[in-house]
């Protein structure tokens, strides 16, 4: 499967929909403590929404409040969905590091596709969603629902 055939294996919107309201705790691969960055904004946007944000940046020691973690392996408590902002190249391994952990859902952000992180996840019973914004996809759903 080549990765432009990956999007057909997105959830449909009712599963995202499931995805993002089940969900409490959230950890971000590759947070920065730079609020110009993406991972910060969007990070801070889902905390305002009432997510638990759990950095995860080998360069980091807090970030946005809350203790960073230098890998996902690393983090002493259950993640629902790891939420990546690192290029496609070093997915897998997130991917190998969420299945270990018990996580539910793999989100790679904008741009940010790579087939083999695509399988290990979904060999290993994660969902994942690849390529699109957390925060637009929930904004998205919340505007079609009111």
């Amino acid at each position: 499967m080549s990765d432009e055939e990956l999007a057909p294996a997105m959830p449909s919107d009712r599963e995202l929909r499931s995805i993002l309201g089940e969900a409490k705790t959230i950890a971000v691969v590759g947070l920065s403590s730079k609020s110009h960055r993406d991972s910060y904004e969007v990070s801070e946007w889902l905390q305002s929404k009432g997510y638990r944000i759990i950095p995860v940046n080998p360069n980091e020691t807090e970030v946005l409040g809350e203790k960073a973690y230098p890998s996902l392996l690393d983090v002493p408590e259950k993640v629902d969905v790891v939420d990546v902002f690192r290029r496609a190249e070093y997915t897998p391994e997130v991917a190998e590091q969420s299945v270990k952990i018990g996580a539910r859902v793999l989100w790679l952000q904008d741009g940010i596709v790579n087939e083999d992180a695509w399988r290990i996840a979904t060999d290993g019973g994660i969902d994942v969603v690849m390529g699109v914004c957390i925060r637009r996809t929930k904004r998205r759903l919340e505007r079609e629902a009111s």
